[in-house]
């Protein structure tokens, strides 16, 4: 039963002292996910009341069958705008005819997510490059901060073609700015930055929405042109089963797996994050994080919410406070059912512009420059990936963006498969050994043998890489007699790199060079045995290492050739 409800085995040793801790996580997750919940639902194209519901149901759900103690599951700002940037494509936003699109879309997202637990394919997050997914993650929070601008200026820009239009039609209509909203804007972003510095742990955003419903009711703002939230439903979310035969299934399959994999990816990794702390109380399990976050989403349909999965700011507080269990979690969803079951007729009178001011700096804080900055010293290829995943994010938009960036990384990682690194080598002083000749000044080349190390599988991707530096070297060292392939990197070899090896022998015997291999590994061995290559190059012209090879056959070692395959 532990296996199937992870909670039970978490709760297996339970004490007094850990409820305490779970109690107090709980309820200042519970009053962090109240003003969230509303505003992500509002990125998502829904009605604020959404965003709660979606914090009770998959948040309970995952609780029970999720693998990590400090995930906290809802609604997350990523998802929402990845959401209606797809979904507004079937629906008009906001309407019921969208709210409908958007369960069956959960329901999608949850049943795929489902399916790769149960078939335990949850090794795929590693093929997610973590450079794609930051500049998506970056490209999309330039735009959320800016879809805000109308809630923080009162500006209602019209229909316009792009992101940067939609910028410079705020800048040119800058005399339709609402005062009255923009002040309640900048009063509450002052609060949000400079508060949680001041008291990092404390819900700086339930402060604002409490503020800003007092100014609301008090000052009566909507006879000053605020706008408002307006009614919300009080009550628990009902039963709906989706009318699937209504909605087109086939056309949501891409922004479903698009949904379900990024959902997964944050909630494996904000998991594994946290796990790091707790090594020795628990594992994440990406598998059952798959089951756990698919059911969540599978269930929550039926009651009409969004595709859920871990938030970042809520799980690292709820961390923080102290949570031992996923306990917690069940209680900070009992403090929003509370708010649906007696305070909902309040929220009716917050302003849209302290939910935007709260998006406002939640997302611009996914921002951050310290990581692009590393890339760019420490790595170039992902800075690249990062850099065009974050510029193809803005310039083609949320649904393809994320694609876009996969492209890129799946390029990426075909141009370092086909150019692997190799490095010539030359003796180090009277020493046995031999170090790369661009990286040591002591190392001395030898005109008549050539060392070179190849640094990968080799197989049909990058064997024409390896043939093309063979021959500038015959043609740099035509002095040469002797040339040996180190081959202690190479872990792999297919077909097409025992062909190349072959076409290699060949050049070289043309041009009356020996060719010799040594540190060569069991596996790689084994299939030079078997297609009978180890004999045409000779076994004599294995060696255990480059100086056996130098030094010629009468030091040679029988190690050198071993082989496990039976005749």
């Amino acid at each position: 039963m532990k296996n199937l409800l992870p909670i039970i085995d978490s709760l297996k040793h339970y004490t007094k002292e850990g409820f305490k801790n779970d109690l107090f996580a709980g309820l200042v997750v519970g009053v962090m996910l109240i003003p969230q919940g509303m505003a992500y639902a509002m990125i998502a194209g829904l009605p604020p009341i959404y965003g709660l519901y979606t914090a009770i149901i998959p948040t309970i759900l995952y609780a029970l069958l999720g693998s990590s103690r400090h995930v906290s599951v809802g609604p997350v700002a990523m998802d929402s705008l990845i959401l209606v940037a797809g979904a507004s494509a079937f629906a008009t936003v906001g309407s019921e005819e969208y709210i409908v699109v958007v369960a069956g879309l959960t329901l999608m997202v949850g049943a795929i997510q489902l399916s790769l637990g149960f078939f335990k394919l949850g090794f795929i997050a590693n093929f997610l490059s973590k450079p794609v997914i930051l500049g998506f993650t970056f490209a999309a929070a330039v735009i959320i901060s800016i879809k805000q601008l109308r809630y923080l200026t009162g500006i209602t820009p019209v229909e316009v073609d792009g992101l940067l239009e939609e910028l410079l039609y705020y800048f040119t209509h800058a005399s339709q700015i609402h005062f009255p909203t923009l002040w309640m804007a900048i009063g509450s972003l002052f609060f949000l930055v400079f508060g949680k510095k001041i008291v990092p742990k404390f819900p700086i955003s339930l402060l604002i929405v409490v503020l800003g419903l007092v100014l609301s009711y008090l000052l009566q703002l909507e006879h000053f042109g605020v706008s408002l939230v307006g009614y919300l439903p009080s009550g628990l979310p009902t039963f709906h089963l989706p009318v699937l035969a209504e909605l087109p299934l086939g056309k949501f399959i891409p922004l479903a797996i698009t949904l379900a994999l990024m959902g997964f990816v944050e909630i494996y990794s904000i998991g594994q994050h946290l796990q790091s702390k707790h090594k020795a109380e628990y594992e994440i399990n990406s598998n059952k994080e798959l089951i756990g976050l698919g059911f969540a989403n599978v269930v929550g349909s039926l009651f009409r919410t969004f595709p859920a999965t871990a938030s970042f700011s809520r799980s690292a507080v709820n961390e923080s406070s102290g949570a031992k269990t996923n306990l917690a979690s069940v209680i900070s969803s009992l403090i929003v059912i509370l708010t649906l079951l007696f305070l909902m007729p309040i929220f009716q009178y917050l302003p849209h512009a302290v939910l935007g001011a709260i998006i406002f700096v939640a997302v611009l804080g996914l921002i951050d420059f310290k990581i692009t900055k590393n890339l760019w010293h420490n790595d170039r290829y992902d800075f690249i990936m990062l850099l065009a995943s974050f510029l193809g994010t803005l310039v083609l938009g949320i649904e393809w963006g994320i694609g876009f960036g996969i492209l890129i990384s799946l390029l990426v990682l075909v141009y370092k498969t086909s150019t692997p690194h190799m490095a010539t080598l030359g003796r180090v002083g009277e020493t046995s050994y031999f170090r790369n000749l661009d990286r040591f000044e002591s190392a001395v080349d030898d005109k008549e043998v050539s060392i070179l190390r190849f640094d990968a599988r080799l197989f049909f991707a990058n064997v024409g890489s390896l043939k093309a530096k063979i021959e500038q070297l015959v043609k740099q060292k035509p002095g040469m007699k002797k040339f040996i392939l180190d081959a202690q990197s190479i872990i792999d070899i297919d077909s097409s790199g025992i062909e190349g090896l072959e076409d290699i022998m060949n050049l070289l015997n043309e041009n009356d060079i020996q060719f010799h291999m040594v540190s060569i590994i069991g596996p790689v061995r084994d299939k030079l045995y078997r297609t009978g290559l180890s004999e045409k190059i000779g076994l004599n012209q294995i060696h255990d290492c480059i100086d056996d090879a130098i030094k010629g056959k009468q030091y040679q070692s029988k190690l050198a050739y071993q082989t496990n395959v039976k005749k």
